[in-house]
């Protein structure tokens, strides 16, 4: 393991947001119970993107088993932590067979394995929304031969359509403590509703460039800003905490704090933790994000 690679833990925080720098498999404990009221956040997909060279990192376990085992406890550490009512949004997409590795060509069941792996731990399965996927912009990025034209044109049997992303939605058990009052218009939930996410920007993100190290195998855009902010303004209230366990470059707090959220978030990789800190001290001094008081205000750990 090199020096790079050495666990360390640390953490940031300003007047709306905490940013913990760590392993989700620990630190997760420090958070309180029944204190999180919306969860946003897109695990590594086992084995198809690797983050780090860390053995704490999930994308880098040994094979399915191990990864859902290890997942499971996050998993069943973030409905501990999370207000009876409160709603946990997933992201996720499916994982691809390859050829030269696994001797086949095809797609793992991830969305539908996770689903599995929330309710076994007593999570309530709410809903899956599929997110559509531009397939031009994917054979671009991920040179798919199943998406090219010299494929469809020389032998279709071989040719399939672009892979698309999900939110799984999922819901712990009991009667919220408030109802949520969304902003989200009449237009906007028409749009919504609807079992497929259209228009969400894949470039609309945080710039994640600046924080990949040279050691890195692969790497996934950090997740939509359109596509947190439906869930933020779906799923949560003015001042409720919004939590990510894995925190990336700081995406979902960055974007819950915009929207007048409070924000909780746990990185493993510092380099990520860094740009993250940063996005998140930048957004609060544009926007002079006051501090919220609640009736019963949940205080970290």
């Amino acid at each position: 393991m090199s020096n790079n690679d050495a666990y360390v833990t640390d953490q940031a925080k300003g007047s709306a947001w905490e940013f913990w720098l760590g392993d989700s498999g620990e630190r997760l404990a420090e958070v309180p119970t029944e204190s999180v009221h919306l969860s946003v956040y897109s695990p590594p997909f086992q084995s198809l993107y690797t983050y780090s060279a860390s053995i704490r990192d999930m994308g880098n376990s040994l094979g399915w088993d191990d990864f859902f085992e290890q997942y499971s406890y996050i998993i069943r550490e973030n409905l501990r932590a999370t207000v009876p009512g409160g709603i946990a949004c997933v992201h996720v997409s499916d994982v691809a067979y390859m050829k030269g590795r696994d001797g086949r060509t095809g797609l793992k069941d991830f969305s539908g394995e996770v689903i599995r792996a929330y309710e076994r731990e007593g999570w309530e399965f709410e809903a899956r929304v599929t997110v559509d996927k531009d397939p031009q912009a994917q054979a671009i990025r991920t040179k798919a031969h199943h998406l090219m034209f010299v494929t469809k044109n020389k032998d279709s049997s071989k040719s399939s359509p672009a892979m698309p992303d999900y939110l799984l939605l999922f819901k712990k058990a009991g009667e919220r403590y408030a109802p949520v009052k969304t902003d989200v218009t009449n237009e906007e939930w028409i749009e919504w509703a609807r079992p497929i996410w259209y228009n969400i920007r894949e470039s609309n993100t945080l710039n994640a460039r600046i924080a990949r190290e040279s050691d890195d195998e692969r790497h996934l855009t950090p997740l939509q800003l359109d596509f947190i902010e439906r869930c933020v303004r779906l799923w949560s209230n003015p001042g409720e905490l919004v939590f990510s366990a894995f925190g990336g470059v700081g995406s979902e707090l960055y974007v819950a704090v915009k929207n007048g959220r409070r924000a909780l978030g746990i990185e493993l990789k510092a380099s990520y933790w860094n740009t993250g800190c940063q996005y998140l001290a930048e957004l609060e001094t544009e926007i002079a994000q006051p501090t919220f008081d609640m009736e019963e205000p949940v205080e970290f750990a």
